[in-house]
């Protein structure tokens, strides 16, 4: 079963457009979720952000545990330098540098999935046209 996570960023008024771009040219971190020793725990199944007036979140969809997901993403490189060139346009500071200071922050950010609401499935019953 799959679970939805969001991070809100506080950004700095102006650096909308940047953002934006550093999101769109982030790379992609491995889809398959591994702890420390390199077995696989989980995975990454989606990725969306969203940039407005000084705000930024991303939400991600993921199999597996989030402490888990959160390491696995702390250990890719795309991940890193993503993080890394957003810090100047983040509204405030943050330690990403240490695991302390990196809890703190995801705790702080993140958001809880309250509601996913989904259409029930509009195919057409092939049976009755048939």
């Amino acid at each position: 079963m799959s679970t939805w996570h969001a991070l809100f960023y506080p950004i700095k008024a102006g650096s909308e457009e940047t953002v934006k771009e550093l999101f769109r040219d982030s790379g992609r971190p491995d889809f398959e979720v591994t702890d420390a020793d390199g077995k696989v725990v989980g995975k990454l199944l989606a990725t969306m952000a969203f940039v407005g007036k000084e705000a930024a979140i991303r939400v991600i969809q993921v199999e597996g545990p989030l402490p888990l997901v959160a390491a696995h993403m702390s250990r890719q490189p795309e991940v890193r330098e993503f993080e890394r060139q957003l810090e100047e346009h983040l509204a405030e500071p943050r330690d990403m540098v240490t695991p302390e200071g990196a809890r703190a922050f995801f705790q702080k950010a993140g958001m809880e999935n309250v509601l996913n609401r989904t259409a029930p499935d509009t195919a057409p019953d092939t049976e009755a046209a048939a």
